[in-house]
């Protein structure tokens, strides 16, 4: 099971990417328009999912839809085999030497945001990258390798792991709630009756995602700002804390 964990959770992470990329993209723009620190992207330009993305579609094209996906697919790739090949493993590991119990929820919430923080960090430039490929207004993609070298040559180390303070708080607050709520979720439904299908596990999944963003939601937006904020003199957003401020004064 432990390498099973790592691959099949990097696999599903990829797949999930691939699925809804557009909408991801639609989430960036949302998140970053209307900022008091940040003239250019004052205007309130977008109005919720299906307006950002007709208007994309519209006036940048169907491929600005998915500008920087090679980048959220390096990301979750890495990410989705870090956090869950690390949960999972654990879990099991916990589990097998506490024959017939369970492992409790605060123990499950704290291996989930543990999991999450290291999945995170890792991946923060490509984070970076792909935040900024879908803040742009542009379809074409540099090559992988060249974007990280241009980044890191022009805004150094701290470029490349711009944001990488909320990104890891989001991270933890996400598998903290979301990992834990699926595995809590589909034991209470199979205890109920219901059959171990992917229909059960579709309903988990759907009851765990939507609370994990729930909780995530204003580190979301701190960590989209920070990392589309070039490392310059006088950025004005300077940590996880700060980014919340300005926003929530909007």
């Amino acid at each position: 099971m432990p390498w099973q964990a790592f691959v099949y959770g990097g696999l599903a992470a990829m797949t999930a990417e691939a699925m809804t990329f557009p909408i991801d993209m639609s989430k960036t723009r949302l998140q970053i328009q209307g900022q008091i620190a940040d003239s250019s992207l004052t205007t309130l330009k977008y109005r919720g999912m299906f307006h950002t993305i007709g208007t994309v579609a519209r006036q940048e094209g169907i491929l600005s839809l998915f500008t920087g996906a090679k980048f959220a697919l390096l990301r979750q790739g890495t990410y989705g085999t870090i956090r869950l090949g690390i949960y999972y493993s654990m879990k099991e590991k916990w589990e097998k030497s506490n024959v017939g119990l369970k492992m409790p929820l605060p123990h499950l919430v704290l291996l989930g945001g543990i999991a999450g923080v290291v999945g995170s960090f890792v991946t923060t430039p490509t984070d970076v990258m792909r935040v900024r490929m879908q803040a742009s207004h542009h379809s074409a993609s540099p090559p992988l390798l060249a974007s990280f070298v241009t980044l890191f040559r022009t805004e150094g180390l701290r470029g490349l792991y711009r944001g990488a303070i909320p990104n890891a708080q989001r991270a933890a607050v996400v598998n903290g709630v979301q990992i834990p709520t699926y595995d809590v979720t589909k034991r209470n439904l199979l205890a109920a009756g219901l059959q171990d299908n992917s229909g059960t596990h579709f309903a988990s999944s759907l009851f765990a995602g939507f609370l994990g963003s729930c909780f995530s939601q204003p580190i979301d937006v701190a960590k989209t700002r920070m990392m589309n904020q070039k490392l310059v003199e006088n950025t004005n957003v300077r940590a996880s804390q700060d980014s919340c401020t300005t926003t929530t004064s909007d």
